[in-house]
């Protein structure tokens, strides 16, 4: 058993990670940068590193800065969160090389799932419906890739291999600006990922975003934990998230659910993932694996009753999964608000001194967050300072209930989202259930 760990990130989600191991006597070890010395969890973590300065790059991001703080604090394994470096492979070699446990799936596992060609592949392979499109790259031949797009039918999607967060996308919805669209698509891939490989897929119209969580042991046992409906996005990004997905019955879930528990034990998938599907005219395919812990976890712990920061750690140490396909009964409704630190309007980011945070409280509220009364949010890293997640018996109390906590919830110093999740709550499309990925775009005016 893993005795003890270093968090190789920051905000809530390592103040999450540090409670879990709290619980089950595990040892911590906080890094963090100089702008971060005074988080909570650095606080509360039995010891801490100062890895490098306020930048990225030079301190969460720096891999041999995250190594040596394990080493001089005799950590025997390291969770890296989500972001920053979760879903680097070299990352996860570079910590198993050195000797120590890496709290996610193998590097092997990360490279084939992170390149969204292999995965598809490997999807295919497992009998997960995908996204009709190219087999591979698309042809650098003209020719050739607009015979490609007629045969997929338009309006096509041109996506980066390595891409992702909505970066290295294009839709095209007429032949004459296919071959630009690849162009232009392939030099930003290159900029952002340092990989210009792109493929195509048929574009859909008004999907949702739906995902299934799953878990998997090291002993070829992997089950899933039922599946979110993620589609209130704003410029690819998710803003609300719920568990069940609204409107998905239990014939879908159990035989979507089942393939992707099978895909995991094909590919040999060790740990906590997320498999994302756009969802269409009663249609599912899949779009990408996200091979850490997501951000919106604690809606699907709400509803299963499991602590997916624990079954991360246990699978690490080796243990096989006690949870069984036949536990996992989804009970009630869970909603998550994602509370970023910025102007509700403008989505212009809002650093600074938080001078009163009061939380809302009751039966079924859960807030997870890194900031209290006094903390300054910097600005060198996301905005988002906070989850707030309810659960009620079904989706309609839960929407009541979250209204009520976001009415409760106070940050003062600075301006944040929390006006608009509350406009959210009471808008009639979201309270119906289904609204695709582009509806809160629309509605924004973005």
């Amino acid at each position: 058993m893993i005795k003890k760990l270093l968090i190789a990130n920051r905000g809530e989600i390592a103040l999450r990670i540090l409670r879990a191991c709290r619980e089950m006597g595990i040892k911590t070890v906080a890094v963090h940068s100089t702008a971060d010395r005074d988080l909570k969890h650095v606080r509360l973590a039995d010891e801490s590193v100062c890895i490098g300065p306020a930048s990225s790059l030079q301190s969460y991001l720096n891999i041999p800065a995250i190594i040596s703080a394990a080493e001089v604090t005799d950590a025997d394994a390291i969770h890296p969160g989500y972001g920053f470096l979760s879903e680097n492979a070299d990352f996860a070699e570079r910590v198993e090389s050195s000797g120590f446990i890496f709290v996610g799936p193998t590097a092997d596992t990360i490279r084939v799932m992170g390149d969204k060609i292999e995965a598809k592949k490997a999807m295919n392979a497992s009998g997960v419906p995908c996204v009709p499109g190219s087999d591979g790259p698309v042809p650098d031949e003209p020719k050739a890739a607009l015979k490609m797009a007629e045969d997929i039918g338009y309006p096509v999607i041109i996506k980066a291999t390595g891409g992702g967060g909505g970066r290295g996308m294009r839709t095209v919805y007429d032949a004459s600006d296919l071959i630009e669209s690849i162009t232009l698509t392939k030099t930003e891939a290159g900029q952002a990922f340092n990989n210009d490989v792109v493929f195509m897929e048929k574009f859909l119209e008004k999907p949702r975003h739906i995902e299934f969580q799953v878990l998997s042991d090291t002993h070829g046992h992997a089950i899933h934990l039922c599946e979110r409906d993620c589609s209130m996005q704003r410029r690819n990004q998710k803003v609300v998230e719920e568990a069940p997905a609204p409107g998905i019955t239990v014939k879908q879930r159990e035989k979507l659910g089942n393939a992707v528990a099978q895909a995991c034990v094909d590919i040999g998938y060790r740990g906590a993932g997320t498999f994302e599907f756009l969802y269409e005219n009663d249609e599912f395919y899949f779009i990408e694996m996200n091979t850490r812990l997501q951000v919106e976890h604690p809606v699907t712990e709400m509803i299963t009753g499991v602590d997916l920061v624990k079954q991360q750690l246990l699978i690490a140490s080796g243990e096989k999964l006690k949870i069984k396909q036949s536990d996992i009964k989804p009970n009630g409704h869970a909603i998550e608000c994602r509370i970023n630190a910025e102007d509700p309007d403008t989505f212009v980011p809002s650093p600074g001194r938080v001078d009163r945070f009061h939380v809302p409280g009751g039966l079924g509220v859960r807030i997870d967050s890194h900031i209290y009364g006094g903390y300054s949010v910097p600005p060198h890293y996301d905005s988002m300072i906070g989850k707030l997640i309810v659960h009620a018996e079904d989706r309609a109390g839960a929407i009541e209930r979250m209204h009520g906590a976001l009415s409760e919830m106070v940050v003062e110093g600075i301006k944040t989202n929390i006006p608009l999740q509350r406009r959210i709550m009471e808008d009639h499309a979201f309270i119906a259930g289904g609204a695709g990925i582009d509806y809160l775009e629309k509605k924004l005016g973005l």
